[in-house]
């Protein structure tokens, strides 16, 4: 039984991001009995524009999971967690963290940034077969943070992951946030 979703944002928006908002939407549509929560990082909250250091986001996203425990009465592995973009995966390295793995009941990847654009050989994917949680990958077939083939070859080792593809997409998945919303909202009520 999942009890709640704890979302994070991207490197250059906030926790009110209409993506975000979309999702919360439609899970909410599709269960009145998961809560959700958006999030932000501490450098937006401070005002900030460019992200703090990677151990820094790791643990805010730690630090969100605990609260979230807290606040809904619930275990982490009833929680499912991730983001877009760069808070989902924020999330993913949490997940994956030899030394400190956070339990969740899934995660969600939308439009993860698999590189930088332009610098397919900058990958972000050393620590994606360490993720055990049930896994969505969500992107646009013409994201430039990664590929179709190179997010399918960095996600191979995972066990449990789903993709799904937005044709024609970007990375902004510009006017789908409806439709990744429901995508979500289903996969995590089917969980």
């Amino acid at each position: 039984m999942i009890t709640g979703v704890v979302l994070f944002p991207g490197a250059g928006t906030n926790a009110n991001h209409q993506s975000l908002v979309a999702i919360e939407t439609a899970i909410k549509n599709a269960s009145t009995k998961i809560n959700v929560a958006r999030c932000d990082f501490e450098y937006r909250k401070a005002g900030k524009s460019f992200p703090d250091k990677t151990p820094v986001l790791i643990e805010t996203v730690r630090k969100a999971v605990t609260q979230a425990t807290q606040d809904w009465g619930c275990a982490t592995n009833e929680i499912v967690i991730g983001g877009r973009s760069m808070g989902g995966r924020m999330c993913s390295m949490a997940i994956a963290d030899a030394e400190n793995t956070l339990e969740v009941a899934g995660l969600v990847c939308v439009c993860y940034p698999l590189h930088p654009p332009k610098q397919p050989n900058k990958l972000r994917s050393e620590h994606l077969p360490r993720v055990t949680a049930p896994s969505l990958f969500i992107s646009g077939t013409r994201d430039e943070f990664g590929t179709v083939d190179e997010l399918t070859a960095a996600t191979k080792p995972m066990k449990k992951k789903t993709h799904v593809w937005i044709d024609g997409a970007r990375h902004d998945l510009k006017n789908r946030d409806a439709e990744v919303g429901e995508i979500i909202a289903s996969w995590v009520v089917a969980l």
